[in-house]
């Protein structure tokens, strides 16, 4: 005979505790445990009985195994992310803010497979069937053949899928909707949340079906529900973008098919999702020329280059703690950039508010931007302003040397692309592959060694303040 037990279960990372408390232990958030009930065998242990286990037979590192076919959506973007297509039998997990566009992105893609002649299967568990009829018609996808559903009961969705032919891509919209018969606690808590995607998990494994799980995210910007989900997956994928920009990045955080470094770059319209073939026209389109304190960086995400604008404003401050303000960039990063500027360089920005911000909402993750953040935050000091055909990259250790980063040739080409004449680079870094020159040399670099240089360049160019005149009396 089965007993009730009740557990206390954080909702953040799914630790459990004998009694409630206000902190978890396991990850520091506060009010995120709850009671959940379980139901257990009060049979014990010495008289339940035990199942043999089933012999299954080894294999070797030799062999010959083919790569599964991918099912490529249509959207190259979308397909970019993945890593060619969505594999049979794998599983996605998608976060992002709400309104971002999840449901609208996930929608074009399923009508874009299902155009092709897969069948596709779209089941919301916070819509009704009428409210994503209404999507689609906005979005102009009405003729296209994707089956829809209202549901929330896994064990429903799974029995209706396995009655017929297994769908190319199932899309399940969201998670934390769904609730299975298995578990005694409310829809979204961790209990439910790992065991509805465990089910819908091992019916993708045994119909070679893909699932794409759209996840909830927190305030910080994590997908919510137990880590232990993302860990089941085999691709996590995220949306993100800002609300007062029109572009969205796809980014791929874990991908056991294929890269975990690139993005997909989409503009929201009135008829939904635009791709963005050229983000970085699309990040310079509006860019302040000749203005002091803007720096074009040309960075890669994957493997493609992107071109964006960095801002920044030093003023003088009038508190006691100078302020810190990061928009797009490691907010450490900025702290370890202003030290090397005032230890190596002697510029002086203790007295200084600093405000950094990505043009376009767009978001920094590699150290190659350290030398544009610096050069903007210099010209922002001195009222010099930077060339408007110049392009920065190149990382700065806390010595103050400019170290080379990777892909500078694939950096200097899409400068060129779009009209650059000169890029600032660290000094090895127009030597790769052994010493040989950079093989685009349609651009003029000017190469630095140290961020001294880069900073007395920009200080020889800065207008000249007029002095203070004594006044008699």
């Amino acid at each position: 005979m089965a007993k009730r037990t009740s557990s206390f279960v954080c909702q953040n990372c799914g630790a459990t505790y004998l009694r409630w408390q206000g902190k978890c232990d396991s990850c520091g958030a506060w009010n995120s445990i709850a009671e959940e009930q379980a139901a257990t065998d009060a049979t014990p242990i010495a008289q339940r009985t035990s199942r043999k286990g089933r012999v299954f037979p080894l294999e070797s590192l030799t062999g010959t195994s083919e790569e599964a076919p991918r099912a490529k959506v249509g959207i190259a973007e979308f397909d970019r992310v993945t890593g060619g297509g969505l594999v049979p039998g794998s599983v996605l997990l998608m976060g992002g803010d709400p309104g971002i566009g999840k449901s609208t992105l996930l929608m074009q893609a399923a009508a874009a497979l299902a155009n092709g002649g897969h069948r596709v299967i779209y089941v919301s568990g916070e819509e009704a069937v009428a409210q994503v009829r209404m999507r689609a018609d906005r979005l102009g996808l009405t003729s296209a053949p994707v089956e829809l559903a209202a549901e929330t009961n896994v064990e429903d969705i799974v029995a209706t899928l396995a009655s017929g032919k297994a769908p190319t891509l199932l899309v399940v919209d969201s998670i934390q909707t769904m609730w299975t018969e298995t578990a005694e606690s409310a829809p979204g808590t961790v209990t439910q949340v790992r065991s509805s995607a465990q089910i819908l998990i091992r019916y993708a494994k045994r119909a070679g079906a893909s699932v794409v799980l759209v996840g909830h995210v927190t305030k910080d910007g994590q997908i919510a529900g137990p880590r232990v989900v993302e860990h089941m997956v085999d691709a996590v994928l995220s949306f993100e973008g800002d609300g007062a920009h029109q572009f969205r990045i796809l980014r791929a955080q874990k991908n056991r098919f294929g890269p975990t470094d690139e993005i997909g770059v989409f503009e929201m319209t009135g008829l939904g999702l635009a791709e963005v073939a050229n983000p970085s026209e699309l990040f310079l389109s509006n860019r302040d020329r000749g203005a002091p304190g803007t720096a074009v960086y040309a960075g890669m995400e994957g493997t493609r280059p992107v071109l964006v604008e960095i801002q920044a404003l030093v003023v003088p401050t009038s508190l006691g703690t100078p302020r810190r303000a990061v928009v797009g960039w490691d907010n450490n990063r900025l702290s370890m950039v202003l030290a090397v500027l005032e230890a190596r360089c002697g510029v002086k920005l203790g007295g200084h508010d600093v405000h950094l911000n990505v043009a376009g909402g767009f978001r920094i993750s590699e150290p190659a931007a350290d030398l544009a953040v610096a050069a903007a935050l210099v010209s922002s000091l001195s009222g010099a302003a930077l060339p408007a055909d110049a392009v920065y990259f190149g990382e700065i250790s806390l010595t103050g040397a400019v170290r080379p980063v990777s892909h500078a040739p694939a950096r200097l080409k899409e400068a060129v692309k779009l009209g650059f004449s000169r890029a600032v680079i660290p000094s090895p870094a127009a030597r790769e592959n052994g010493g040989r020159e950079a093989p685009d040399t349609a651009i003029a670099t000017s190469r630095v060694a140290s961020l001294g240089e880069l900073v007395a360049d920009i200080a020889a160019n800065a207008p000249k303040r007029p002095r203070a005149v004594p006044q008699d009396g």
